[in-house]
């Protein structure tokens, strides 16, 4: 006899709505393992919040009109509804109107749940005690069945949060209003995305004061601006407590694009200046250029002024800028105005506040930071500026900028955050090409012309390379002062050899002087010919707040390539690069380059290639020296994958072999120690890159202890991260130095490096005692068993890879997974602003090398010894 269709099943027509339909009974998953709960956010006829425990197989329901509250003495009405499957658990997206439950949703919170006592028979008794483990909702919480009239049959019950450490008072936090982004994308609904929205009519009582008033006396709209903010910011509540701000920031950059894709957007002048970061600490404000120079002792006035605001721990972000008769922006005043010390001249354009008062705004909506930064600017001041919206449409905002001859226009998405890295939320639209390049030398002058007669100009033939290419010659914008002062410099720098990698379409080289490639300059152009050389170039001025390594050929990216690289749903990278059968990358050749390796991003084995081509001063490091394993996928992430650790049967160029003596009865272990060999890795189907913990010639003494954090997959990334901070807790307790990189994959590496003094047996011995000693004190936290059913709820510190024989994915290493994500170095205090083990992937991660200060392992050092009171701390014997 057939089986009856499921109420889920019967309400929903799978052929109009994405949502995922439920299989039969037998194929529901019935076998033990961590209980996963979600909350989606539904935008249905009516705002609510849907509640969802996993239990026997399913995901029992309560629709909650009001959202959880983390308030004990606040009982939610929770309408039980019908079970959904388990695949609902990561639905998000819009369920079209007149289908049941049409309306948007987004997964609101999710982790894991733990019952009290039997939880089948308490959802059947009608009292279900369970505690949560979720990114916002945590701690112990009760459902229970009243005997309320609901609509129809659906029963009544009540969510009730209890008391415990992470109950809050509802007159002090409201959670729903302060945290409505998804948990999976950070989205919010449309109705979410309007400034100043909340979620419930009741706003959030901020646990914060309200932004400080200027010295000066307000008009009337200020205030009456500055009033709304505050109100915005207790309804959204989410700065809750106040912030330590950052010593240095990174800004958000812009994406170059040839058309804004589809989206609302917000626009603004494109200033022709210079951009600024103003920190405000302890009464003291420091101004700083995008590349992190201090600017205040150039800048004092425009300093003055932003200390008049009374403000504290804030980060502003704007644009110095001397405006010219017209009231245009004039970069070449800009830079008279520097050269005559005289800055009363320069306004400082303000257009976002990642930080403002001791709270962190990066996550609120972009029309958000801007209400708070407009409500505390003095509109008096004559050095300070707010950056207005244009009020019209792209086109006539585009054609407006072009013919006031300005530089072009800004746009960002609607509702964004604020990103340390160049992002596609924010485009620039450019009326005219101009971009900066690098000075790598200049002719001699002809005539009656003085200092030089052109300037060689030069781009990075990719983000984070070293390697440089000619790009052209200007000769035309200077006037006798700058000629003078320029080859003055120039002079200064001059060196015999050529520092071009490439040097196609240059000719009469013999009449070129070469300089060190130090100095930056910013140039407008007519066109880039074929071989990539810019045509009737004018200069523009020198670029002193732009450093030379970031310089490459700037090209304005398609709207698909930028809704792509945003995350928008249901978009792939295009490429438009012509495919070149037989593409070489350091002298290696790669074949069937046009391949796709990663459906998810697009990403071929040209890309592969190219990308540990261009980071190979970051990644040759942490293989040289060292056996490596390749993790090889020839046809992709989705096709079939398999280690390879010997040598056999593997032709790669110019690997290194090493010794048979080091693994007896096998081929030769590998060693990559250039760029040469790690591309040609990649041409044989290589994505991924292990390491050995002992160098190749010292190997029977390891020099690094690794504890790989294994979650189990269910659990939120906040456990993560707890579970990290943990561990370090206790290696700093015992004395024990250790560095931190991303796995890629779903967990953390803890690496301890230390000086070549035990044999493998003795440090597979003390990582186990660390492991064993973390599941002894927290083994609600931890486990020291591997397997999926020993970590359920909890996390594995697996101590295993520090055997003989076994290797970790190497730092810098491309994982062979969906989106091709990275395991990369962070700081410690990056840790606790980490969004996942995957933020960084092969596309986005030279944005990160770019923007580093420092190198997160710059002060790793192998000169730690394990001592016996350490393994006696551990409650350990040492061998």
């Amino acid at each position: 006899m057939a089986r009856p269709e499921s109420e889920y099943n019967r309400k929903r027509n799978f052929a109009l709505t994405s949502e995922p339909a439920e299989e039969r009974k037998s194929a529901r998953r019935n076998k033990a393992g961590a209980l996963s709960f979600v909350v989606q956010k539904h935008d249905a006829r009516n705002l609510h919040y849907d509640f969802r425990l996993e239990l026997d197989g399913t995901l029992k329901s309560w629709a909650v009109p009001k959202g959880p509250s983390l308030d004990p003495s606040v009982k939610r009405l929770a309408v039980h509804v019908e079970d959904h499957p388990l695949s609902y658990g990561n639905f998000e997206g819009s369920i079209p109107k007149g289908q049941y439950g049409g309306g948007d949703v987004i997964v609101w919170d999710r982790g894991v749940w733990e019952p009290e006592g039997d939880p089948v028979k308490a959802y059947k008794a009608g009292k279900l005690g369970f505690r949560l483990h979720g990114e916002k909702l945590e701690g112990r919480w009760n459902l229970v069945r009243t005997r309320l009239k609901g609509s129809g049959s659906k029963e009544q019950w009540l969510l009730i949060k209890e008391q415990d450490d992470a109950a809050q008072p509802a007159s002090e936090f409201d959670l729903v209003s302060a945290r409505p982004e998804s948990v999976i994308t950070g989205e919010r609904l449309q109705r979410d995305q309007q400034p100043g929205a909340a979620n419930s009519k009741k706003a959030a009582k901020p646990k914060v004061a309200a932004s400080r008033a200027p010295a000066k006396a307000k008009s009337a709209t200020a205030s009456k601006k500055q009033s709304s903010a505050s109100e915005s910011r207790q309804s959204r509540g989410a700065a809750g407590s106040k912030v330590s701000i950052p010593d240095q920031f990174a800004p958000q950059l812009a994406t170059l694009a040839s058309e804004p894709p589809a989206g609302n957007w917000l626009y603004e002048i494109k200033f022709d200046g210079y951009r600024i970061l103003a920190r405000v600490r302890d009464g003291e404000v420091r101004l700083f250029t995008r590349n992190g120079h201090d600017w205040t002792h150039r800048l004092p006035q425009q300093a003055k002024a932003i200390a008049s605001l009374n403000l504290d721990d804030s980060w502003l972000d704007g644009e110095m800028v001397v405006l010219n008769g017209d009231g245009l922006p004039d970069f070449q005043a800009l830079q008279n105005a520097f050269d005559a010390e005289s800055t009363q001249d320069i306004v400082y354009y303000l257009f976002d506040a990642p930080f403002l008062n001791g709270h962190d705004l990066r996550e609120q909506p972009l029309e958000q930071r801007r209400a708070e930064l407009d409500a505390v600017i003095d509109h008096d001041s004559p050095l300070l500026r707010f950056s207005e919206v244009l009020d019209a449409d792209y086109e006539h905002i585009y054609q407006s900028a072009c013919a006031m001859a300005l530089e072009g226009v800004i746009g960002k998405r609607s509702g964004s955050e604020y990103v340390s890295s160049r992002s596609a939320d924010w485009i620039k639209l450019k009326c005219r090409l101009r971009q900066e390049f690098v000075i790598v030398g200049y002719t001699p002058p002809k005539g009656s012309r003085s200092g030089f007669g052109a300037l060689l100009l030069a781009v990075h033939e990719a983000p984070g390379s070293k390697a440089l290419r000619y790009a052209g010659r200007v000769g035309t914008g200077f006037n006798e002062r700058l000629l003078t002062q320029l080859h003055k410099q120039l002079r200064k720098l001059e060196r015999k050899t050529s520092p071009l990698e490439s040097t196609r379409g240059l000719s009469r080289q013999s009449e070129v002087q070469w300089v060190s490639p130090k100095l930056v300059c910013e140039v407008e152009f007519a066109q880039w010919t074929q071989e990539r050389i810019v045509r009737q170039a004018a200069f523009i001025a020198l670029r002193e707040d732009k450093p030379a390594v970031d310089i490459i050929e700037e090209q304005p990216q398609a709207p698909d390539d930028i809704q792509a690289a945003a995350g928008q749903p249901h978009k792939r990278v295009t490429r438009k690069r012509k495919t070149n059968f037989g593409d070489k990358l350091s002298g290696v050749t790669i074949s069937h380059p046009e391949r796709v390796i990663d459906k998810q991003s697009g990403a071929t084995k040209h890309d592969l290639a190219a990308f540990y081509d261009s980071i190979q001063d970051w990644i040759i490091p942490q293989l040289s020296g060292r056996p490596v394993s390749l993790l090889r996928a020839p046809e992709g992430v989705d096709g079939e994958q398999f280690f390879q650790k010997h040598a056999e049967h593997l032709s790669i160029p110019d690997i290194r072999h090493l010794d048979k003596s080091l693994d007896p009865g096998h081929a030769p272990l590998m060693q990559i120690d250039s760029v040469k060999a790690l591309v040609g890795a990649v041409q044989m189907g290589c994505i991924e890159l292990h390491t050995w913990g002992a160098l190749s010639t010292s190997i029977e003494k390891p020099d690094s202890i690794v504890l790989d954090l294994d979650p189990d997959p269910k659990l939120p990334w906040k456990s993560m991260v707890e579970a990290t901070q943990l561990l370090l807790s206790v290696l700093d307790e015992i004395g024990l130095q250790a560095w931190l990189k991303t796995s890629g994959g779903k967990g953390m590496h803890v690496i301890i490096p230390i000086a070549r003094h035990l044999d493998w047996a003795s440090v597979k011995a003390f990582s186990k005692a660390i492991s064993e000693f973390m599941a002894q004190e927290l083994p609600e936290r931890f486990v020291s068993k591997m397997g999926p059913k020993n970590r359920i709820g909890k996390i594995f510190i697996d101590y295993l890879r520090n055997s003989r024989g076994a290797s970790t994915v190497a730092a810098y290493s491309v994982r062979a997974r969906p989106g091709l994500p990275v395991s990369v170095p962070i700081a410690r205090d990056e840790l606790a602003g980490l969004r996942s083990a995957q933020q960084w992937t092969l596309l986005n991660l030279s944005e990160r090398l770019q923007q580093l200060q420092k190198d997160p392992w710059a002060d790793l050092h192998y000169r730690q010894r394990i001592g016996k009171a350490m393994w006696k701390q551990l409650g350990a014997k040492a061998p």
